[in-house]
């Protein structure tokens, strides 16, 4: 859009850089086979403190490793660094560069998944055997400690090459330690048993944590694979980075749009859910915009490409949301920190078990202690939190992208969990933002026909949707030669001089009412608010009261008339206002740079608790910073705007909400959230997934902690088994992350009080 002329909508495009951005240079890259958890937070943690490196994340959920560093020529000496302090933690973990969400599962974990089966399943048979048959103590031991290595083998190894490396309290040392300890005090069937059904619980949490980053990354994996270039006569098939702009490409019926554009030739029905989360097909026409990422359906449709892929909107989309785990959600820093400090604490308090009770109580038997102290140590590992946690953000993220709702980070879904006070903009949020001539009402001496004319010529240079219904209305071409001169008063509206020769030269309805020009070239058009008028000093003009925004109108400074303008409210503006009420928001406030009238008159229709009329950007800036004076403790105030004129707004919010438009740069830039469809009743939607994506949190924080703690409390007390024990690890974290594949589904609509 053009930029305002001044009647408190200034839609001018600031493109905004994303809030905290980091200068230098940044590369992507995917872990592939890392299955363990809290070895990612090792690796993250030791990348950052790698000289040069400006910012560093690895998600567990999606294998991948963002490096930001401050000067790009240092990329490849600590790409070297974090390769070497990766393979120190993790030897098995194969590094690559990053190529999206279909590069970041290769057919080796199925193969993989077949040979881990095979040995679990022989040692699963030759354990049975040994407690099956009647043996003597040789071969029953031998069966034994066979099925015991097969199983955990790898276990063991991994423990040795841990401890040679300095990383004592993890996964494999604890659970060696608890094994060879039950194998000490002759607890062979236990001691087999309990490593059996460790990496049987660790195989398929592994299937369950693989199945979850699939379908996670299925739902963001709107990468198109190829286009349709038309060269000539010929139809190639090529990467859809190779198209330039200008170019045409063909998509057939069943295909993906790989790249933005206009329709030029065609017509079909285009699924756009993948973009924007609505479930009815759209029909595209020859001057129809069209996006990456839409399916063609029925016909055979040619397409100019209007931008490149790496700025068109699928591009964007997908870097967005493929970065969102790298800014991540308090709880998430909080387990982090939790698990390092979780693990040691119960290793020395299994010491402790193992140690104290024989000293000092009478007839304790080491033995006895020393076991309930083995039951300490494998369930000492935070498997199911450090697991389960991010997987669940990322899964609130994938399955909000499904719906159109593009958030850019899990503090960002946290943090729509406590919202105090929605703050919306009025055109183009809670009003579609189609503007139509519904008065023109012409000051004495002046024509309507004359009135619109001059409006028209003072606008023919802008897009601005008030703009656009004033040529509209006019309905007669306008010879943009007549214009000599066109300045913009921010806020106010347009000064517009016109060509004296031009005019004189032939019939128009132009003519001045006045023979005097009022400068040396020509006449003078104003349009624009009430303030321009005053600033104009234009003494015989008044200010009507309308339902719908005012143009006044001036010529050679004399007031020629002014034109009424309204908006049309949204259809599900009403609603998603009183969604938001009946979720618990406790304030919605609405500002706009309309006039007062206009303001008031839509926040009633609307149910809007409070509303601040003619306001320019930098005066909704200074609104909101009072709003979130007001909030109370730990309340988050959540600003709605269009993601243009309102960047400035939308940095200042605790949370950024832009309406998307389906293609808007500024918008999916400047916000934190981004509402693809225009709809307002999307943010009822967004609240709803984080409020879900919390719960499932909290459950899985809940029930793995309090799991632990009874089993770690009948421990100490004899009760408790090593099989508990088992269960109460890998077998918590299989069903935490189960739960965490919940966030990725729907949730049901706030059902309203009638």
């Amino acid at each position: 859009m053009g930029a305002d002329p001044g009647y408190g909508y200034n839609t001018s495009a600031v493109t905004l850089a994303p809030q905290a951005e980091l200068l230098g240079a940044q590369r992507s890259f995917v872990l592939n086979g890392l299955n363990c958890a809290s070895c990612a937070a090792k690796m993250e943690a030791e990348v950052k403190k790698i000289k040069g490196v400006q910012f560093a994340s690895l998600d567990f959920a999606t294998k991948r490793l963002i490096i930001h560093a401050y000067n790009e020529q240092d990329l490849d000496e600590i790409t070297k660094k974090a390769s070497d302090v990766i393979k120190g933690i993790e030897p098995d973990v194969e590094i690559a560069v990053d190529r999206g969400a279909k590069g970041r599962f290769s057919s080796q974990e199925d193969v993989v998944n077949k040979k881990e089966l095979i040995r679990l399943g022989v040692a699963a048979v030759l354990f049975a055997a040994a407690l099956v048959f009647e043996l003597s103590f040789w071969p029953e031991f031998v069966l034994f400690l066979t099925s015991y290595l097969l199983a955990g083998g790898r276990v063991l190894w991994k423990a040795i090459k841990n401890i040679f490396r300095g990383q004592v309290f993890d996964e494999n040392f604890l659970m060696s330690l608890a094994t060879i300890g039950a194998f000490a005090i002759r607890e062979y069937p236990e001691g087999v048993a309990v490593m059996l059904f460790f990496e049987i619980g660790e195989f398929f949490q592994d299937l369950a944590v693989n199945k979850s980053r699939r379908s996670i990354s299925a739902l963001m994996d709107i990468r198109p694979d190829y286009a349709n270039l038309k060269v000539g006569d010929e139809v190639r098939t090529v990467s859809p980075d190779m198209v330039k702009l200008g170019d045409i490409i063909v998509v057939k019926p069943g295909e993906k749009v790989p790249l933005d554009g206009v329709v030029i030739e065609g017509r079909s029905m285009v699924d756009t859910s993948a973009i924007t989360g609505e479930s009815l097909p759209r029909e595209v026409e020859p001057g129809s915009e069209i996006l990456g990422g839409f399916i063609n359906q029925n016909g055979l449709l040619s397409v100019r490409v209007t931008k490149n892929f790496g700025e068109s909107t699928v591009a964007k989309i997908l870097d967005m949301v493929q970065n969102a785990s790298s800014k991540k959600a308090p709880t998430e820093h909080f387990i982090t920190k939790f698990a390092r400090y979780y693990t040691p604490v119960v290793v020395f308090g299994a010491l402790a078990v193992a140690l104290i009770p024989p000293l000092f109580i009478e007839g304790a038997a080491f033995s006895q202690w020393f076991y309930r102290a083995l039951v300490f140590l494998v369930i000492s590992c935070p498997c199911a939190l450090v697991i389960s946690i991010p997987l669940s953000f990322f899964g609130g993220i994938g399955g909000a992208s499904r719906r159109g709702i593009l958030v850019k980070g899990g503090n960002y879904l946290e943090a729509l969990n406590n919202v105090d006070t929605v703050v919306f903009d009025k055109t183009g949020t809670l009003t579609r933002g189609v503007f139509k001539v519904t008065d023109v009402i012409p000051a004495e001496g002046f024509s309507c026909d004359e009135v619109l004319a001059l409006a028209a010529h003072a606008e023919v240079f802008s897009n601005h949707p008030i703009a656009v219904s004033i040529l509209k209305a006019y309905g007669k071409e306008v010879d943009k030669e007549v214009v000599h001169s066109y300045d913009e008063i921010f806020g106010h509206g347009v000064k517009v001089t016109l060509n004296k020769k031009k005019i004189l030269s032939g019939e128009s309805i132009l003519a001045p009412k006045r023979a005097v020009p009022v400068t040396g070239r020509g006449w003078e058009i104003l349009a624009g608010n009430s303030k321009l008028m005053r600033k104009e000093r234009i003494a015989s003009y008044h200010e009507i009261d309308a339902a719908g925004t005012v143009v006044y109108v001036a010529y050679n400074r004399t007031y020629a008339g002014c034109i009424v303008i309204s908006d049309e409210i949204k259809n599900d503006s009403k609603k998603a206002v009183k969604a938001l009420k009946a979720s618990g928001i406790r304030r919605i406030v609405m500002l706009t740079g309309d006039s007062k009238t206009v303001g008031d008159r839509v926040a009633k229709e609307l149910g809007i608790d409070e509303v601040h009329s003619e306001l320019l950007p930098h005066h909704k800036v200074e609104k909101v910073e009072r709003l979130q004076r007001r909030i109370r403790s730990k309340g988050k105030l959540v600003f709605v705007g269009d993601g243009i004129n309102d960047a400035p707004v939308l940095a200042r919010a605790d949370v950024g909400v832009a309406m998307g438009a389906a293609g808007s740069d500024a918008a999916i830039e400047a916000a934190d959230v981004v509402l693809m469809t225009d709809n307002p009743y999307q943010l009822v939607d967004a609240i709803q997934i984080a409020n879900k994506t919390k719960a499932i949190v909290w459950q899985n924080i809940i029930f793995s902690l309090g799991v632990k703690a009874i089993v770690l409390a009948l421990g100490a007390v004899g009760i408790a088994t090593m099989w508990a024990a088992v269960f109460a690890d890998v077998g918590v974290a299989l069903i935490a992350v189960l739960n965490a594949t919940r966030a990725m589904g729907g949730v049901g609509r706030i059902r309203l009080p009638l």
